[in-house]
């Protein structure tokens, strides 16, 4: 007879906490995932090295004043706004694994079109293209992503591959130094091209997904024939049934998920204090020296790869991820008075104040990144994933074309003040996620799905 009660005399034995390469090992073992790391290792090595070179071609090589430069960067983010949305809605409808492949494709060979580039007009229509093609593929990764993986596997997908970027950008970066270095049109045209086609050749690993990270098929509202050859009118109103459903999903008609993609995309404008409010704040209000700019992005890359992992962790549960994301704006709140506080200062007790600020600032930007895959993915209807996070990449795309506006007209003007309103807006947009996440994972438990 067995006893229905454990045994007294067993000693749990205590798993031991696998180590990195044992982690890594891990995630490599997943197909899915495996050909996405192989896929943004190398593109984005490729992106890196563009993203280091391309304002000084813009104006060193092609000869474009600064303003035309400005203009063509942000004709591609403009580009890039529609894209996100168009990308994830046609992952909903065709092969989003094929779709990603060849989008990341042509938007590497707009890259090494630059090469060719000779004047403000070819700058802007490469640009636009190369911003299109690039943002229809991104919503089409994060769509293989919802399907691609469990739950609480996708917010961990996703934070390893931008780990993945962060340190693919920056060995581009180090080759980009190649053109830096010479200083020669030819030099930079060569670079540039070797590194579009590095993009294009990044997605090959790719064509190793399979069609389960595809939308399942869907019915096709067609003349439906008895063998009579009568309609058989209960099979066209299941399909007409069906096509009523799939538009009664779209993320259009959800509020919930509408108000948090613009809240993250408010949040969002964090990056712009990254790019360009701490530089200019730096070069015009402070003793601290314009090096100080790279070491920030330094320190940023290195905190991003050694903690966007862990931090990651559990955010596929709403309350987790609401709770990361309101520490996220208070942080935010920090560095940006912090920031604030470094004008005027003597030049070493500057920058460590700044240093400090970017500290707080980069763990804001890792915890606010990490509540929202979560809520992006949590929030959002499986049956029209690819549509949802298109809106989602596209709210964020948004939020990139506002923050020079914004941070602009806050920090860099008003100072002190405009640091603090600033700092405001993004507890107010990290609150009000929080918030979101709260209420909705109150319904499900009421509901009785699991949180």
């Amino acid at each position: 007879m067995h006893s229905s009660e454990p045994a007294t005399d067993e000693i749990p034995v205590a798993v031991p906490k696998k180590g990195l390469l044992a982690r890594i090992a891990d995630d490599l073992s997943d197909p899915v995932l495996r050909a996405l790391v192989s896929a943004t290792a190398v593109s984005r090595i490729g992106r890196g090295v563009f993203l280091a070179v391309t304002v000084l071609f813009f104006t060193q090589i092609i000869g474009l004043s600064g303003g035309e430069a400005a203009v063509v960067l942000a004709a591609s983010s403009g580009c890039g706004v529609v894209a996100s949305f168009l990308g994830g809605w046609l992952a909903d409808r065709w092969s989003a694994r094929r779709m990603t492949f060849g989008f990341e494709v042509l938007a590497g060979l707009m890259l090494a079109a630059y090469a060719f580039a000779g004047d403000f007009v070819s700058a802007l229509v490469l640009a636009s293209l190369s911003g299109f093609f690039d943002s229809m593929a991104y919503s089409a990764r994060a769509a293989i992503i919802a399907r691609g993986f469990a739950s609480e596997r996708r917010v961990h997908a996703r934070a390893v591959l931008r780990t993945v970027t962060n340190v693919s950008i920056a060995v581009g970066s180090g080759f980009a130094a190649i053109a830096l270095a010479l200083g020669t049109a030819e030099a930079y045209r060569v670079v540039i091209a070797a590194a579009g086609l590095l993009c294009a050749f990044g997605s090959l690993p790719l064509l190793r997904l399979t069609a389960a990270v595809d939308a399942p098929s869907r019915a096709r509202i067609v003349p439906l024939l008895t063998e009579t050859g009568s309609i058989d009118v209960e099979a066209a109103a299941s399909v007409a049934s069906e096509r009523s459903d799939w538009r009664r999903r779209s993320p259009w008609r959800d509020r919930r998920y509408l108000l948090m993609c613009i809240l993250s995309a408010i949040f969002g404008m964090q990056f712009g204090v990254a790019e360009l409010g701490v530089p200019l704040w730096i070069t015009q209000s402070t003793t601290a020296p314009e090096v100080l700019v790279s070491v920030i992005l330094i320190v940023n890359t290195t905190l991003v790869v050694i903690f966007q992992v862990p931090a990651s962790r559990g955010t596929h549960d709403l309350r987790v991820a609401g709770r990361v994301t309101l520490i996220a704006g208070w942080l935010m709140l920090v560095a940006c008075i912090v920031y604030a506080l470094a004008a005027g200062l003597p030049t070493w007790f500057a920058i460590a104040v700044i240093l400090a600020a970017a500290i707080a600032h980069t763990f804001a930007e890792i915890l606010s990144q990490a509540g929202a895959w979560g809520l992006s993915f949590e929030l959002a209807d499986p049956v029209r994933a690819g549509a949802y996070q298109g809106v989602f990449g596209m709210g964020f795309s948004l939020g990139a074309l506002a923050a020079p506006i914004v941070v602009n007209a806050t920090a860099i003007t008003l100072g002190l003040l405009g640091w603090i309103i600033l700092g405001g807006v993004f507890l107010a947009a990290a609150a009000g996620i929080w918030l979101i996440a709260r209420r909705a994972a109150a319904s499900a438990s009421v509901a009785g799905f699991p949180t």
